[in-house]
């Protein structure tokens, strides 16, 4: 049943905000003044962890009641029409990273604290009372009051009006949802400079930081603001657009208006020491929300049902204007093993969500941000969209979309009717077949009769209830074939002709940009393989995903994987490489830890990287190609599950050369010199040390190096150690636990203690990360290490229970069904795996 919106009862034009925050107390208390239309006589305004003193339409007191329960105020407005509504309030701070919250960190040994915001998706209600709801778009006047010392700087949306009696007041905001609203205060260091349109750019951080981790970012934004500018055909609505790191932060970025908050990772680098991977990382999670400033801020999905509107289309962006700022990074490559990878994954478990989503109520919210379906399809979607389209087409859609939505809201529709302003296609048709449904087909190619004949069906990795579904599908082939399949079965003609016409072997999905995979019979496999070693990278690729996702749902054996792996072992591009191992490593789910046929796997994964770490080298060298400085650590890290006793001994070696000095260690191999000294030279003293590193240094490049090693210790009175740190803050802050639990949970060593310890401390865990939506990704991550029957059971007793939780159900559900079709495969694949491996060496 539909919970009732609370933008049916009040329409709110203006908020005049008043917030007096006392870090000393843990609180902060203020009024939220609202002008707006009241359509209701009973008037619902969000609040929730609140105490409400008083509340007055026009000045005259009126009845409220107000509870968490229903996260609301109900107003006995008594009228109905234009009115101002002043509700004066108090609640505390957070440390739940929602909301109004501090973030800890240090300087020199000091503890210290900033205080920053996560509203999105519906934490406004916890920091002023509001209409919550993205539809209720509104413009806002902050005021805000703080215990302040000399040297803190304070931000918000937009730039700063005046300061009168310790309060700082802001310049008015443009209409906007409450959810984007932002502010922050501390002690910051920060670099600035102006678009050539003037919009001032500024990125900002705790004075933990130097200038120089600042200066990489800031050009990023700088030059990223520009090119939407004039992608877009639309202006930047704002004078400024800072970038905040917090050091505590539960998401990768959130694109507040005109104030991004990011966490520390993903917006600060070390410009000296930071690999092109991070630097890629960074630069995409910088136009990510820089593209939301136009899709999701100045034009607003309308309801959370829309939610994959915002964040698909920043997803495809952050690509597409990461290419044009830095054409010789090859950005889409990226884009085939992170979003195409984790997409297809996701999307072939029975009981996915569909990318669009029907929300009635808020609580279902938060479990709507499946990264690998909202994000990682649905941009795969508009990618689709706009090789069907082109760029100028598209442009001009978005353009028309633009001057049709700005500061209003919008809905999936509505961006396929613009889209149709530029083309013949009717792309609403096209698109619906992909959002509206689960999953994805598997498009079987054979030749039957002499004619070549396409089906699509849908393809699921362990159980599927077949239903019929079908897909329009943009075929992309490399031969004469129509652009769209529409039907369930389609023949394309004389095979043979086709073959002679095209002059090579005949391939479907070429570009890997359509969300389909393809089945080859015998007769075009054969003739692929034939060309396999002469195609482009990408196509590489993608006959090993396909194959590697065929394998996981039993429509090829795995075993059939091993030969194409040894046949792209020496590939010279890092993306065949990286294919190559997310394949290779999908066989180790079929070895026990410490059995033969486990040391034959190494050995395998030796044979495969031997002649690449031989030719590579460990240490980096100058003038290197990009591709060899991407492929390294690949490689060392295959060289070191490979046992090869040239690549510890040499790890080793840099290590010993280096142990003073780590953290000026190239960042390219840093993190493998750290897992080889833990995993072969392993000691208490070592653990301690690195840590002792971990806490003090605040390079969150060096932080992820060390904690990737730390989590590989062999030893269970160590492990032990680690788990203990897991509920200290001090050591593993909230935002970082998943990493480390992860770490733990998938060492052969650790598994049991770290599902021992969630398993125990549950309830610590819903209190300390349990109001995040991050917070069912701790479910996801155990599903993607158990692969036993005795798992599959602690699994599914200890979390049926908890599918009442709106927020975990779906997760639950869907996990189970991963690790019970894991098993299955194990039991199934195992004794013809490791034959071919065997056989391979």
């Amino acid at each position: 049943m539909a919970v009732k919106r609370f933008y049916e009862t009040f329409h709110p034009d203006h908020y005049d905000l008043f917030i007096d925050v006392n870090r000393a107390e843990r609180s902060f208390s203020g009024t939220s003044t609202i002008h707006g239309e009241i359509k209701e006589e009973t008037v619902l305004v969000h609040q929730k962890y609140m105490t409400i003193s008083s509340v007055t339409v026009d000045g005259q007191a009126v009845p409220f009641t107000f509870s968490d329960d229903f996260e609301g105020i109900k107003i006995e407005a008594g009228k109905t029409g234009e009115a101002t509504i002043k509700i004066a309030y108090s609640a505390p701070l957070t440390d739940t990273m929602m909301g109004i919250y501090p973030s800890y960190y240090q300087v020199d040994g000091v503890k210290k604290e900033l205080i920053g915001t996560q509203f999105e998706t519906t934490f406004a209600r916890e920091a002023f009372p509001c209409v919550d709801e993205p539809e209720a778009k509104a413009t806002f006047s902050l005021a805000l009051k703080f215990d302040e010392h000399e040297g803190e700087t304070v931000l918000a949306n937009m730039p700063e009006d005046r300061v009168e009696d310790g309060v700082h007041y802001f310049k008015e905001t443009v209409r906007m949802s409450s959810y984007l609203v932002a502010f922050a205060f501390g002690e910051m260091r920060s670099v600035t400079t102006h678009t050539k349109s003037g919009v001032l750019i500024g990125v900002y951080s705790t004075q933990a930081h130097q200038e120089k981790e600042l200066t990489f970012s800031l050009d990023i934004a700088k030059r990223a603001i520009e090119f939407y500018e004039d992608f877009y055909q639309t202006p930047y609505p704002l004078p400024q657009s800072l970038q905040l790191a917090l050091p505590d932060f539960s998401a990768g970025a959130m694109e507040n208006w005109g104030l991004v908050t990011y966490r520390e990772a993903y917006l600060l680098l070390d410009p000296d020491n930071t690999t092109l991977e991070m630097k890629k990382l960074v630069a995409t999670v910088v136009t990510h929300e820089l593209a939301h400033q136009w899709f999701g801020d100045l034009v607003t999905m309308e309801w959370w049902d829309n939610l994959w509107l915002n964040e698909s289309f920043a997803n495809m962006m952050e690509y597409l204007s990461v290419d044009h700022l830095e054409p010789n990074w090859h950005i889409w490559e990226m884009f085939q093993t992170s979003e195409a990878a984790a997409a297809l994954t996701r999307d072939a478990t029975d009981g996915v969500q569909s990318v669009h989503v029907e929300v009635n109520d808020p609580a279902e919210i938060d479990a709507l941000f499946d990264g690998a379906i909202v994000y990682a399809k649905g941009s795969r979607m508009l990618v689709m969209v706009r090789s069907l389209l082109g760029d100028e087409a598209l442009r001009k859609g978005l353009k028309y979309y633009f001057d049709q939505h700005k500061f209003g809201n919008a809905a999936g529709d509505d961006l396929w009717d613009a889209l149709s302003t530029a083309t013949d296609l009717n792309i609403g048709e096209i698109m619906h077949t992909w959002l509206d449904q689960p999953g994805y087909p598997v498009v079987n190619a054979f030749v039957e009769a002499g004619h070549l004949k396409l089906t699509q069906k849908q393809f699921f990795i362990g159980e599927g209830k077949e239903v019929g579904r079908k897909w329009e599908i943009p075929l992309n082939a490399n031969f004469k074939a129509p652009k769209i399949m529409s039907d369930v079965e389609v023949d394309l003609g004389d095979y043979e002709e086709l073959r002679a016409e095209a002059g090579h072997a005949l391939r479907l999905n070429v570009g890997n940009n359509s969300h389909f995979i393809v089945k080859y019979d015998q007769t075009l496999m054969d003739d692929i393989m034939k060309e396999a070693k002469d195609l482009d990278p990408v196509s590489q690729l993608q006959l090993m995903q396909d194959l590697r996702l065929l394998a996981e749902g039993k429509q090829v054996s795995y075993a059939d994987l091993v030969p194409v792996l040894e046949l792209f072992k020496n590939s010279p591009s890092h993306l065949v490489i990286d294919a190559l191992y997310t394949a290779a490593a999908q066989l180790r789910q079929f070895v026990e830890a410490g059995s033969a046929e486990e040391a034959n796997l190494r050995a395998f994964y030796n044979d495969l990287s031997k002649d690449q770490v031989a030719r590579l080298g460990w240490m980096p060298k100058a003038g290197e190609s990009d591709e060899d400085i991407q492929m390294r650590p690949y490689i060392l890290s295959a060289s070191l599950y490979g046992k090869n006793e040239a690549s510890e001994k040499q790890a080793h070696e840099i290590y010993v050369e280096y142990q003073d000095k780590l953290a000026s260690l190239s960042a390219d191999i840093r993190a493998y010199v750290l897992i080889n000294e833990v995993e072969n030279y392993g000691s208490s003293d070592l653990t301690d040390k690195l840590v002792a590193l971990y806490q003090a240094t605040s390079d969150p490049s060096f932080k992820m190096d060390l904690e990737a090693a730390i989590v590989k210790s062999k030893d269970e009175k160590e492990l032990k150690k680690i788990i203990s740190w897991f509920e200290n803050a001090e050591i593993v802050k909230p935002q970082d636990l998943r990493g480390w639990f992860r770490g733990v949970l998938s060492n052969a060593k650790g598994e049991q203690l770290a599902w021992d310890w969630i398993r125990d401390e549950w309830a610590w865990m819903e209190k300390t990360v349990g109001g995040d939506m991050e917070f069912a990704t701790f479910i996801t991550v155990i599903s993607k290490v158990f692969k036993t029957q005795k798992r599959y059971d602690e699994f599914d007793s200890f979390f049926t229970d908890k599918e009442s939780d709106m927020l975990l159900n779906r997760e639950i559900k869907m996990d189970r069904k991963v690790i019970a079709s894991r098993v299955d495969l194990i039991a199934s694949e195992k004794d013809a795996v490791n034959a071919a491996v065997k056989a391979a060496l």
